[in-house]
């Protein structure tokens, strides 16, 4: 069974910087795009950053410039740096792997930044 595990959640001060992780296991395969999405509350989740298998990445228009998505030396890995990070910010950010039609999701992991 395919899981992806998120971590590096936490809380933070606005300005300051945080790395999530998410390792994905239970597959053979390389996924053929993994991204972030993000849900605040009272809000509808959105897509943050997505990287594809031959290193492609497209990031949400609010977050260009400060955060930035990789993928990991390990297989179906990914990573994403968060610079510079506002209260807005703040949301469950969910690892999303997808191979063909087939998404995968994780639980989140909850980033808080304080003003």
């Amino acid at each position: 069974q395919v899981q992806l595990v998120e971590s590096g959640g936490g809380l933070v001060q606005a300005g300051g910087s945080l790395r999530l992780s998410c390792a994905a296991s239970g597959i053979i395969f390389s996924f053929n795009a993994m991204g972030w999405y993000r849900q605040a509350p009272g809000k509808q989740r959105e897509l943050v950053a997505v990287i594809t298998s031959g290193g492609s990445t497209n990031y949400a228009d609010s977050v260009k410039g400060r955060f930035t998505i990789s993928r990991g030396d390990a297989k179906n890995t990914v990573y994403l740096q968060m610079n510079s990070l506002k209260p807005e910010d703040t949301a469950d950010y969910y690892c999303n792997a997808r191979i063909s039609t087939v998404s995968y999701w994780g639980k989140g992991t909850l980033v808080t930044v304080s003003s």
